[in-house]
């Protein structure tokens, strides 16, 4: 069993007063009682500043112990969000006073002023986001990640700010992929992995990155979280990313920049 990682100390985002204490004090003592977490790597967490946080996706629920894990870790949880979803009453309230942030459907020209926007709030503010690279539930048969999409590369490249990689595996016990929700027995282990950030300075002498380059940095970041994740379930990583498009099946859920 890999070493857990040491205690760290708390961020100053953390640390600080914020609606994050009276949800964390409510929401994660419940996440708590679905999955017992073992982490690792939290070192690798930026403990201040901006940074893009990418972790694989194959569970409805593990957005949960991806969000408990990065408050283990020091941080406060944010992610990418549907616009649509702000507008919801009370959802939508607690995702403006916890910092989420909403993205839409947009065209390219509007999808790349956002993608600026959104890396500028995040330098100014010293926030992370959690974006899924995938964009939806991987469609692996045995749930490997799958191809990425540039969304995360294109906000870590926009603002210069790190893109660390996440992997994680346990949470289908719980929700399986398209599945029912098992509740019992509680406390089901899931394993956190995050890594060292992506070295992505091969793309970064690019004012403007081309989508060839947009998809070569993507790759290289499905390999890492692909890596991550096969020392969790300690078989080896398929070689070649899932494409969705080559099994004729759709992609949906979108959540990317």
């Amino acid at each position: 069993m890999a070493a857990t990682s040491p205690r760290l100390k708390a961020s100053t985002e953390k640390s600080r007063p914020s609606v994050f204490w009276p949800l964390a004090a409510v929401i994660a003592p419940l996440i708590a009682l679905l999955f017992k977490l073992e982490i690792e790597g939290a070192e690798n967490l930026p403990r201040e500043g901006a940074y893009v946080l990418a972790p694989n996706h194959y569970s409805e629920s593990d957005p949960l112990a991806v969000a408990l894990a990065v408050w283990k870790s020091g941080r406060a949880p944010r992610f990418m969000a549907k616009e649509s979803l702000f507008r919801v009453p009370v959802l939508g309230w607690i995702l403006r006073v916890t910092g989420m942030v909403p993205v839409a459907r947009t065209s390219s020209a509007a999808s790349a002023r956002q993608t600026l926007e959104t890396t500028e709030t995040l330098v100014e503010l010293g926030r992370g986001v959690i974006v899924y690279p995938e964009g939806s539930l991987t469609r692996d048969p045995r749930m490997w990640p799958m191809r990425g999409k540039t969304g995360a590369v294109r906000l870590a490249l926009a603002g210069d700010i790190p893109l660390v990689p996440m992997a994680q595996w346990g949470c289908q016990a719980v929700l399986p992929r398209y599945g029912k929700l098992k509740l019992w027995p509680l406390r089901r282990p899931v394993r956190v992995v995050i890594g060292a950030p992506v070295d992505l300075s091969a793309f970064r002498a690019e004012q403007t990155p081309s989508t060839s380059s947009l998809v070569a940095a993507t790759d290289v970041v499905m390999a890492d979280i692909a890596g991550l994740l096969s020392k969790i379930r300690n078989e080896p990583a398929p070689a070649e990313r899932w494409n969705p498009a080559d099994h004729g099946q759709k992609e949906t859920g979108r959540l990317e920049p």
